[in-house]
């Protein structure tokens, strides 16, 4: 044999050992918002796990941007799986006919599997969670409650830190849950098999109102805040006082009424069922989030 022809035929080789390597590695797992609060913990732990992971943001690569349609055929090209987040909420107006065309163009592009972080009681969300059902793909829809994490990097945290947090909450009580623990989740569900038709109901492990919740933020070395229960109509017009669009302080409103009627304060074992493991506590994840300096100027 020839030199000449002794390269050529290892070159083959290598070129068929690379396809072989492509065919046998996993497709991409996409998650939308991946920047975002939950979508970078599940982006961190497919990393972790050696799952090839595209990050779906305006600023990924490829970009993905919800209220672009155009650059949906790119982020799901190759894609195996999806994790759905939702902007700005997943019962939003708009939110059930977006996933619905996406979940279309997903299906056509040859996606496996659509996970869908959705929310405990909430009706708005069900249109949504229908869609998804409906996309001809295998689907898992994932119903959590509050995060521990709006007191610490969410919505609630310019008020936590400034030591009053006004809320429509009054005395309900709530099975906060850690983002972590649903991170943990959807990176089952995205991953393994035995998922494909099933409501995850995800919530921590105890009840908690509003005021323990802060109460217990102080205790674990936070801020001392005061709680300040307001009625829905109030705090509608508090929001729409922040400079809030009247079609968000509307929808905002809605999506309250049914969350802070008392209907979410049962704890779940949804957590366990899928980890093997309790969920984690919030007294934990405060004093850890106060250790890293959360709420430090």
């Amino acid at each position: 044999m020839t030199q000449h022809t002794s390269t050529n035929a290892t070159t083959t080789a290598n070129a068929a050992a690379d396809t072989a390597q492509q065919q046998n590695s996993p497709a991409p797992v996409l998650v939308l918002c991946g920047t975002g609060k939950n979508g970078s913990r599940v982006v961190e732990r497919l990393r972790e796990r050696g799952h090839p992971v595209r990050v779906g943001s305006r600023s990924g690569e490829p970009p993905f941007d919800w209220e672009s349609p155009a650059t949906w055929d790119a982020a799901v090209e190759g894609v195996g799986a999806v994790f759905i987040i939702c902007q700005p909420d997943v019962g939003a107006p708009g939110s059930a006919q977006a996933v619905r065309a996406f979940g279309e163009r997903a299906a056509r592009a040859g996606v496996r599997r659509l996970v869908l972080l959705s929310a405990r009681g909430e009706d708005l969300a069900l249109p949504t969670e229908q869609a998804v059902r409906e996309a001809g793909t295998e689907w898992t829809i994932l119903r959590t409650s509050w995060f521990f994490q709006n007191f610490s990097e969410g919505v609630f945290l310019p008020y936590v830190a400034a030591g009053e947090l006004p809320f429509p909450a009054g005395d309900v009580r709530e099975p906060f849950i850690d983002a972590d623990d649903i991170a943990d989740v959807a990176v089952a569900a995205l991953t393994e098999d035995g998922h494909h038709g099933r409501i995850h109901d995800l919530t921590g492990p105890r009840l908690l109102s509003y005021s323990e919740a802060v109460t217990e933020l102080a205790a674990a070395g936070g801020p001392a805040v005061r709680y300040v229960p307001m009625p829905l109509e109030e705090y509608a017009e508090w929001l729409a006082g922040q400079g809030l669009e009247p079609a968000l302080v509307a929808f905002l409103g809605e999506l309250f009424a049914q969350l802070l009627d008392g209907r979410n304060a049962v704890v779940s074992d949804g957590v366990r069922e899928v980890l093997g493991r309790p969920p984690r506590d919030f007294a934990d994840f405060a004093r850890e989030a106060a250790a890293k300096g959360a709420w430090q100027d």
